[in-house]
């Protein structure tokens, strides 16, 4: 026979002892020991020496890129223009951590904060206050440009196991538990999480970056030779113009022998036909579209002796098709005149012919290429792209491309050096000199990434100082002009003191007012 079991219900007193322990544990547990803070700070070095590790090794990559687009502007072209386009992803993303870091810090020790010597790695307020604000608060802006950092480099990273780890790198996804429930990424990654966390947190995502970088650029550098050729054999080469020739064109290229003497020719022989080429070039006619090969052979006399080199090439003849490719990869943006280089193998460029076939967007030939100029976002655009072939147009094929509206710009301070060059403050902790502060008249702000040079009109913006009680006094501006009470703080600045312009208003050609969340920190020298 089983009992009953009666529960007695708590007394009063019970209940109080209850409800304290409950508060001891939940300030046990807020409670971070000394010993995870040090953790956290070993963990924090060895992600951004890795970073900077990483860092040395694209720089390096990118120099190649420039040295290798110095030498043949033609051929590498395409893909240097994607890596510039990929350096101003990543760096933009990196910086931003960066910027955020640095918030976090000041927010926790004040505006002398020191990322290296943090004296509050305890505070579990000051990340909250930065990324969780209902006003001010960058987590939903990181989480964003995490989303398209992440989307853009999946389009080119290609190798499975990479896109996979790149994919788990960059994961904005919310673990399912109890712990965060109901809880968006930003608020799982910083509610309540100390100051040292919450940097290890951003630094890792830094390292990220980087290493996502370096992936795509190996990518990149596969469609490039960007390293020294060195033969040590003496062999016969076939250098096509093109392996794929459209039909009713000739078949052309070069055959040399590597190390050749300009003072003793040698003799080619096309089919056991001996052709008559002073520099090696040939053409053969092409009637039919189909897979090829050419054979021959040459002879270098030297002497007595005869060197002969067989040679083999294979080619294809296709049927007429084109290549279009947007400078800024297949995106274009709403409101922008966007360049786009259209060509057609074996047709020259004042016979081909573009049109939009689907999209709300304008085109137009620029003498250099052509204008795409679309008037929404999210709608795509397809290109129509012909050649003209005696008094009839024959179609090459549509091409699809994205739109989207124009980043946002970057604020920056304009003035002329002492040599009279007009130079750009960034800021990123370098100092301005005070002349060249109160020489400037304003702020502008431009997206300037090495690929896209677009000026926007500001609008306003605001100076933030802080006085020596660490209490913040705004300024607003008079227009894109620093206004006489701006100035006048200005002149009271000395060496050392830092202060910040934001809440920059600024409007694109595009026409769209945007507010910028980015801020500039300069540093009065």
């Amino acid at each position: 026979m089983k009992r009953k079991i009666i529960e007695r219900p708590q007394s009063q007193r019970q209940k109080m002892i209850n409800l304290m322990y409950i508060v001891l544990l939940a300030m046990l547990a807020m409670n971070v020991s000394t010993d995870v803070l040090n953790g956290f700070s070993l963990v924090e070095d060895s992600l951004l020496k890795s970073a900077q590790n990483a860092t040395k090794q694209n720089n390096a990559a990118y120099r190649e890129f420039e040295r290798a687009y110095n030498n043949n502007k033609e051929k590498v072209g395409e893909w240097y223009k994607k890596a510039m386009v990929v350096k101003a992803m990543s760096d933009n993303l990196y910086n931003f951590a960066d910027s955020l870091k640095m918030l976090i810090a000041i927010e926790a020790d004040g505006k002398d904060a020191d990322l290296k010597h943090l004296k509050n790695r305890d505070d579990l307020e000051a990340a909250t206050q930065v990324m969780l604000h209902p006003k001010r608060g960058m987590g939903r802006e990181l989480f964003e440009n995490i989303v398209y950092y992440r989307m853009e480099i999946l389009n080119i990273v290609s190798d499975t196991l990479q896109r996979e780890i790149i994919r788990n790198s960059f994961s904005t996804d919310v673990p399912v538990s109890a712990g965060s429930l109901g809880k968006n990424w930003q608020e799982y990654n910083f509610e309540n999480t100390p100051v040292a966390a919450a940097i290890t947190i951003l630094t890792k995502l830094q390292n990220d970056v980087r290493y996502a970088e370096g992936q795509v650029l190996y990518t990149l550098r596969q469609g490039i030779d960007v390293g020294d050729l060195r033969v040590n054999a003496l062999k016969a080469y076939v250098i096509p113009t093109t392996q794929n020739v459209v039909q009713g064109n000739d078949f052309s290229g070069q055959i040399i022998m590597a190390a050749v003497d300009t003072t003793a020719r040698p003799a080619i022989y096309i089919e056991g036909k001996k052709i008559s080429s002073q520099d090696g070039y040939f053409q053969i006619p092409t009637r039919k579209t189909g897979d090829y090969t050419l054979k021959g052979y040459m002879e270098l006399n030297q002497g007595d002796n005869v060197i002969r080199r067989d040679f083999e090439q294979n080619y294809s003849v296709v049927p007429p098709s084109a290549t279009v490719s947007a400078t800024m990869m297949n995106v274009l943006y709403a409101g922008y005149d966007n360049p786009v280089s259209i060509s057609v193998p074996g047709v020259t460029a004042n016979k081909i012919t573009a049109s939009i076939k689907r999209g709300t967007a304008s085109i137009r030939n620029s003498g250099a290429g052509f204008i795409v100029t679309p008037k929404s976002v999210g709608q795509d655009v397809v290109i129509g792209v012909g050649a003209r072939q005696g008094n009839k147009v024959q179609s090459m094929g549509e091409y699809t491309f994205r739109v989207r509206q124009l980043p946002d710009p970057t604020p920056f301070i304009e003035y002329k050096d002492a040599n009279g060059t007009i130079q750009r403050y960034r800021g990123g902790g370098q100092p301005l000199p005070k002349r060249f502060l109160l020489s400037a008249p304003g702020i502008v702000a431009a997206v300037d990434d090495g690929l896209l040079n677009i000026g926007y009109k500001v609008i306003s913006f605001e100076t933030t100082f802080f006085d020596n009680v660490g209490n913040a006094v705004s300024e607003l501006s008079d227009g894109d002009r620093f206004s006489q009470r701006q100035i006048a703080t200005f002149n009271k600045l000395t060496r050392g003191k830092r202060f910040y312009i934001q809440r920059v208003k600024a409007q694109g050609p595009d026409g769209i007012e945007r507010q910028l969340t980015t801020s500039l920190e300069v540093i009065v020298q």
